[in-house]
């Protein structure tokens, strides 16, 4: 049986956690878009580095890789540097927000660390 007022700390309690998630939320959006990751092809000749929100910062290109007769080459390492730093930053995303997503809950289905089908 309910008793008449039972609810209201478990909702006081369920608005604090939801204001310390989103909180935590903030933060850990700030520090993606402060983070910047790296990414290398080439064992190290192309170094791509791109911030948590995945926006290219630099690319930096061994000059013992550049050949004018062969760009397509250095076309290919650059896209290939570029990719790791893109999956870095995103496990990196994962790191950061994974656990504050798990904590939703809230009737939510587990989602597996955001494995989604299809």
């Amino acid at each position: 049986m309910v008793q008449p007022g039972g609810g209201m700390p478990d909702m006081q309690q369920i608005l604090q956690q939801a204001q310390a998630m989103q909180e935590q939320l903030v933060t850990a959006q700030q520090e993606l878009a402060e983070a910047e990751v790296t990414g290398t092809s080439g064992g190290g000749l192309v170094t791509a580095t791109v911030s948590g929100g995945l926006e290219l910062k630099s690319l930096a290109i061994d000059p013992k890789i550049v050949d004018p007769e062969d760009t397509e080459t250095l076309s290919d390492l650059v896209v290939a540097a570029v990719r790791d730093a893109m999956h870095n930053a995103q496990q990196l995303t994962e790191e950061k927000l994974g656990p504050l997503a798990g904590g939703l809950g809230g009737g939510m289905p587990d989602l597996g660390g955001f494995g989604l089908p299809g």
